[in-house]
């Protein structure tokens, strides 16, 4: 399997963790309060993590493209940004609300970054153009 895919798939699991953390705090306690905070750390962080990672798995000739690494890290650091300054946003610090639109603006430049790799073409090496 890719790095790239690694890495995602490894990273997908630490949201995860941290979902289900936020979703059992909210659970136990009846406060649902950061309830968009649990839904971005899944959605964002768990599942469309997992996503990119599969991508790669099933694309490891453009895994093997330095863009890939360009989306993993912008995508990543937007992520670690954005859903911390989201959860504690929603327990009452609306002062981290520019943070929030900050990170965001980078998940989504690394979203952008992962269109392009979609709609780039593939390389294909001398050895596989010989086989075909």
């Amino acid at each position: 399997m890719p790095q790239i895919s690694q890495l995602f798939f490894k990273t997908a699991v630490v949201w995860l963790i941290l979902g289900l953390a936020i979703g059992l705090q909210m659970g136990m306690s009846g406060n649902h309060t950061t309830i968009a905070a649990h839904a971005h750390v899944n959605l964002l962080g768990w599942v469309t993590s997992a996503i990119f990672g599969g991508y790669y798995a099933l694309n490891p000739a453009k895994a093997q493209k330095r863009l890939a690494m360009v989306h993993y890290g912008i995508y990543t650091i937007g992520l670690v940004i954005m859903l911390p300054a989201l959860y504690f946003m929603e327990l009452g610090n609306p002062q981290l609300e520019p943070l929030l639109g900050i990170a965001s603006l980078i998940t989504f430049a690394g979203v952008l970054v992962f269109a392009v790799v979609i709609f780039s073409k593939e390389s294909v090496s001398v050895h596989q153009a010989r086989q075909a």
